[in-house]
């Protein structure tokens, strides 16, 4: 397997991470153009955990999701308050605000005779964790994909819960939700910090990708894309944003051809499908008409018969 093509698988595995950090919040109903604030603290917080001081890279990674879901719920208690284009523009303010602070930023350590961490809006370089450590480019491609099967299986077990109902069911009619027990404000502001935890581990991966990150890297624009992600992919489960990501970065970005186009497809394709598809190309309706198909083909192939004594008939 060649640099390139692990560089973009790499790069389609962290964006996944973001892109399902915006999928959690559109399940209830909110509409996010902020999530890039929480890839950033992830980002800067596990560059600084390793970089700066000395810990193991899973701790890193872990300390990001933690700052990244804290952030989120600190910002979610007021802002989930607002509905709709309010909500919208109250995230995009606080991600903007994130970057302009990160700009301010400086905080360098003196690590064998070179000033190492965030400096401003010249950037974080030196996060070179994976290189100390003699991981390849290969290997840490498949720790971000383990990572990314670890979070999707965790979504599978959320869909099937009464937690995924409950995020569901308010993200359809958040009265009537209201009306039933639920406590809407509580679970708004838990899906907002489990969407800060998955932007916050992939902000932490993407930054001992990259080695390098810096505030212009966390613009609107990589808002913008994490929140299409689930809109053209669907919103019918967890493997709808992945699809996105992998028609945006796995293929508009990967053919070269295409790649000085790709915004203008991209956005294209985003007007289609709301016009056509609203809830994407993987919605509940496709996603329940698969399963069904799956139900009814699995017991024909995956039922055994067995005699009394337990022998294959």
């Amino acid at each position: 397997m060649d640099d390139y093509l692990i560089g973009v698988l790499s790069n389609i595995g962290v964006i996944s991470f973001i892109a399902l950090s915006a999928y959690v919040l559109l399940l209830t109903g909110e509409i996010s153009f902020g999530q890039q604030a929480f890839f950033a603290i992830g980002a800067y917080a596990a560059g600084i955990a390793t970089a700066l001081w000395g810990w193991p890279l899973a701790a890193a990674i872990v300390w990001g999701a933690a700052i990244g879901a804290g952030s989120a719920i600190l910002v979610g208690v007021p802002t989930l308050r607002l509905h709709g284009l309010y909500f919208a523009i109250a995230t995009l303010a606080f991600a903007e605000m994130v970057r302009i602070l990160f700009e301010l930023l400086r905080y360098q350590v003196l690590i064998d005779g070179e000033w190492v961490g965030p400096n401003g809006a010249d950037g974080f370089r030196n996060i070179r964790y994976i290189f100390e450590n003699d991981i390849s480019s290969l290997q840490f491609m498949i720790l971000i994909y383990a990572v990314l099967v670890a979070t999707l299986s965790m979504f599978l077990l959320l869909e099937r819960s009464r937690l995924g109902v409950i995020f569901r069911m308010i993200g359809e009619d958040e009265t009537l939700a209201g009306l039933q027990g639920i406590s809407v404000a509580r679970h708004k502001v838990l899906a907002a910090g489990i969407g800060g935890a998955l932007a916050g581990i992939g902000g932490g991966l993407y930054a001992h990708l990259t080695t390098y990150i810096e505030p212009r890297s966390f613009d609107v624009m990589l808002g913008v894309h994490s929140l299409a992600y689930g809109l053209i992919g669907g919103l019918g489960t967890a493997f709808g944003p992945l699809l996105g990501v992998l028609i945006d970065i796995g293929l508009l970005e990967a053919i070269r051809a295409l790649a000085g186009y790709r915004m203008i497809i991209f956005g294209g394709l985003v007007a289609i499908l709301l016009i056509i598809r609203p809830r994407g190309l993987l919605d509940e309706k496709l996603v329940h008409k698969i399963g069904r198909m799956w139900r009814l083909i699995l017991p024909r192939g995956g039922r055994v018969k067995l005699g009394p004594s337990g022998e294959k008939i």
